[in-house]
Formats: C-alpha cells, sequence, structure tokens
C-alpha cells in the first residue's frame, strides 16, 4: 500500500518506519522543516534502540520517503495517518489544534483533487491520542468544508519508548474504530504482516476505540501509583515492598507488569493521558476520584527521593556534592518529559547543592533547560567523585551492576539514595554504603550498626 504518515515525531516516526518495512510505500511528512532534515541527513530527531538502522534500511530500499509537501504525498496515497502532537492544555484537556490544522489542510487538498476529477476516497487515520469525540468532530469539520470522498478511523498506539519497534511489530493487539465495514477490512489488510501470531484485530466504533487509549494508560499508572503508596506505607511499617511486590504479583489476576515501586512516572503519555481523562470527566460533570488519585500520588511520589535527601542531610545539605544517575523519564529514551528527574534535580537547586549528572541519552535535553548549572558527565563513575550522595532515578540497564568499590574510593559520603530498588539493602549494608530504597527503609553500614 501507498501511505501517508502526517508528523515525524515519536510516534509517526515508527509507524511510519514499521509500515515501511513491511513492505509499503511510505510518506513522512512534517511541516518542521529542520526535523526533516534531520531525517533526509540519516540522523534522528528522536533516541529509540533500534530506528535508526530500520529508517536508513527502508530509505536505501526507498520505501520510505520524508518531505513537507503533504499535497504531493496525498495525491499519490489513500491511507493517510495523522500522528501529530496533542499536548496538555493549560485545563488538562489534550490540545487538538494540530489535529483540526492537519484536519483542514488535507480537506483543502482533497477538494483540490475532487475538482480535478479525483474521485479516490482517503481513509484518515488518527493515530494521535485524542479525546472521544475527536473521530466525530474532525468528520464533521472536513464535511463542512465540502469534502464527501472520504473516512476518518481511529487506530490509537500503544508503544512503549524505549521498545517501540518490538511494540508495533508484534503488538498485544490492534485497535481500530471505524464506521464502515470496507475500512475495517482495509486496515485489517495492512495490519496483517503484524498479527501472524494470532494476535487479535479489535473493531470497534471511533468513540470505543480513543476511549480504549485512555483506559489502558491509565490502568496501567494506577498500577503504578498503587505500588508507590504501598511502598510507602512499607517504609513506615519496617515491610519490605520487594517480598511484598512478589507475594502480589504470583496472583495471576494481578502480574507483575507495572508493578514496580520508584520515583513516580513520566513521559509523553501517562501523566497528559490521565489528566486528560480527568477532564473529559469534568466535561462530563462525573467525578472520577480514582483517576483523580493516581494523578496525586504520583506527583507526590516525585517528591519521596527529595524528602529523603533532607532527612539524611537535615541543614546540612546546603554546598553538598549529589551525583545523579538517569535523568529520562525511563531507560531506552532520551526523553525527559515529566520526569521524576526534573522534580529532583530543582529540589536540590534550591537547596544550595551541586550537581553532577549522568544519563546515557538524555543530557543534552537536560543541558538545554539548566544550561551551566549543573555539571554533566558522560560516564558514570565521573558523577561520582567528591560526591556526598549518589542517586538513581532511572534504571537505565548499565546502573544495575557497577563496581562498588570503585564508587566507594570515588565518593566523599558513601551514600545512595535508590530510586528504583536496583540494589539489595543487605549487600549494601555489606560494601559500607548507607542505603535508602523505596519502601524497604534505611540501611546503615554493617560498621555503623
Amino acid at each position: 500500500m501507498r501511505i501517508t504518515v502526517i508528523g515525524t515525531g515519536y510516534v509517526g516516526l515508527v509507524t511510519a518506519t514499521c509500515l515501511a518495512e513491511s513492505g509499503n510505500h511510505v510518506f513522512g511528512i512534517d511541516k518542521d522543516e529542520a526535523k526533516i532534515q534531520i531525517l533526509l541527513n540519516n540522523g534522528l530527531p528522536i533516541y529509540e534502540p533500534g530506528l535508526l538502522e530500520m529508517v536508513q534500511k527502508n530509505r536505501r530500499e526507498e520505501r520510505l520517503k520524508f518531505g513537507t509537501d503533504l499535497e504531493a504525498a496525498i495525491r499519490q496515497t489513500k491511507l493517510v495517518f495523522l500522528a501529530v502532537g496533542t499536548p496538555q492544555s493549560d485545563t488538562g484537556d489534550a490540545d487538538l489544534r494540530g489535529i483540526w490544522a492537519v484536519g483542514e489542510a488535507v480537506g483543502r487538498i482533497l477538494n483540490k483533487l475532487q475538482a480535478e476529477g479525483d474521485t479516490s476516497k482517503r481513509i484518515l487515520i488518527i493515530k494521535s491520542t485524542v479525546p472521544v469525540g475527536t473521530n466525530r468532530e474532525l468528520t464533521e469539520r472536513m464535511k463542512a468544508m465540502g469534502c464527501t470522498l472520504f473516512e476518518v478511523a481511529s487506530n490509537p498506539e500503544f508503544l512503549k519508548e524505549g521498545a517501540a519497534i518490538d511494540d508495533f511489530m508484534k503488538p498485544d493487539r490492534v485497535v481500530v474504530g471505524v464506521r464502515s465495514h470496507e475500512t475495517a477490512e482495509i486496515l485489517r489488510e495492512l495490519y496483517a504482516p503484524f498479527l501472524r501470531t494470532e494476535r487479535p484485530f479489535l473493531v470497534m466504533t471511533p468513540e470505543s476505540a480513543e476511549m480504549t487509549k485512555y483506559a489502558a494508560n491509565a490502568m496501567l499508572a494506577t498500577k503504578i501509583s498503587f505500588i508507590n503508596e504501598m511502598a510507602n506505607l512499607c517504609d513506615r511499617l519496617g515491610a519490605d515492598i520487594n517480598d511484598v511486590r512478589r507475594g502480589m504479583g504470583h496472583d495471576v489476576r494481578i502480574g507483575f507488569q507495572f508493578l514496580f515501586p520508584g520515583a513516580g512516572y513520566g513521559g509523553s503519555c501517562f501523566p497528559k493521558d490521565v489528566r486528560a481523562v480527568m477532564a473529559m470527566g469534568r466535561k462530563m460533570e462525573l467525578p472520577l476520584p480514582m483517576v483523580e488519585a493516581v494523578d496525586q500520588v504520583n506527583e507526590a511520589q516525585k517528591q519521596v527521593l527529595p524528602t529523603k535527601i533532607r532527612q539524611h542531610f537535615g541543614d546540612s545539605l546546603a554546598g553538598k556534592f549529589i551525583a545523579i544517575w538517569g535523568l529520562a523519564f525511563k531507560p531506552r529514551t532520551d526523553d525527559i518529559r515529566e520526569a521524576p528527574s526534573l522534580v529532583l534535580i530543582e529540589s536540590l537547586l534550591a537547596a544550595g547543592c551541586k550537581l553532577r549528572v549522568h544519563d546515557p541519552e538524555a543530557l543534552n535535553n537536560v543541558k538545554q533547560i539548566y544550561g551551566d548549572q549543573l555539571i554533566y558527565c558522560d560516564r558514570p563513575y565521573g558523577a561520582l567523585e567528591g560526591a556526598d550522595a549518589l542517586v538513581i532515578v532511572t534504571e537505565w540497564q548499565e546502573f544495575r551492576n557497577p563496581d562498588f568499590e570503585v564508587m566507594r574510593r570515588l565518593m566523599r559520603n558513601s551514600v545512595i539514595f535508590d530510586g528504583r530498588n536496583l540494589y539489595e539493602p543487605r549487600q549494601m549494608e555489606s560494601l559500607g554504603f548507607t542505603y535508602y530504597g523505596i519502601g524497604r527503609g534505611r540501611s546503615k553500614p554493617e560498621s555503623a550498626n
């Protein structure tokens, strides 16, 4: 098939590339000329493991092309994916100005093509995360422009940053919201190569498809906030949340996924989508206390590490050298949107600390915010030189088995605040570290007991 994908951000770029990988001819279109130039120069505007190689391969084989000319792309294609950003507005709603602008642009092009005698029907497929009713409103807006030969379908994405290619190529399920059997069958054919292991292709109304995305993310965010709340209670009661988590997760009704305590969730999806659900509830005058609590718990959780650090150092926190490992909101990405690390950095800077920070991918993004307020280290051990404490915020794989003897020699004080529970408290005790986990209390060095 010949396909246009509008938007070359995270979702659009992964979608365009994976569809090209399965043999389709795909045009990736974006109004941001700088972003397109990066792609034309064989670079990527984002970091996602394995994506660069796949983009370059499909460009070489001429199945994937990038540009800014939307009309030229639509003239050659029948399927048009909308993958533009829908950021959170000041009220918590999704900002749909990008969707409406693209719909208007596509509508003008379709009217022009129809006037020229092109009677081919185009299918617009909303890949962006949008509130329930967006599909219907976009349809009505385009009809008001005089467009007739089109249909708007909904096809929410379920991509995890850091594992997006696998998620697209081997999906748990594909959800489509359509108003005609014909469109459902076209999309079924498009996704057939990705569903050969009998994963389901779920057809429903656009409204249900739109809601599925939000409900799924709200459920996952709920699991994270719940286990974080239990971890905080374990800290007070002397229980170990890791043991509790294992005791819970082996119940098949609960499972282990998203049941890891930490410093709070971040990123471009969970915070925004949870608040969008809250906004939809307010519009319908329907209270959603559980969803609201999920957001409140998560925002409070981002203060857990700063609180532990203040309690440990007391009045002597000002002037301390603190090392931070992990700035991205999760491993295998450079995304720092809503990252717990930013809350930590703000708190420690306000307390007068000096910060040395390391992240395998997100250093440049953080530098754009903080400039010379921080010391940026290319290597994790470089951040530890003279440090009064280490704070781990992101569970990058390379942090899991460091050389603790080297760490002790480099650090001024052997104190670790582990926001992802990477290490075992008893091991840290035996190695001479004062160790704080999440929901695991505080462990002192054996010599201090």
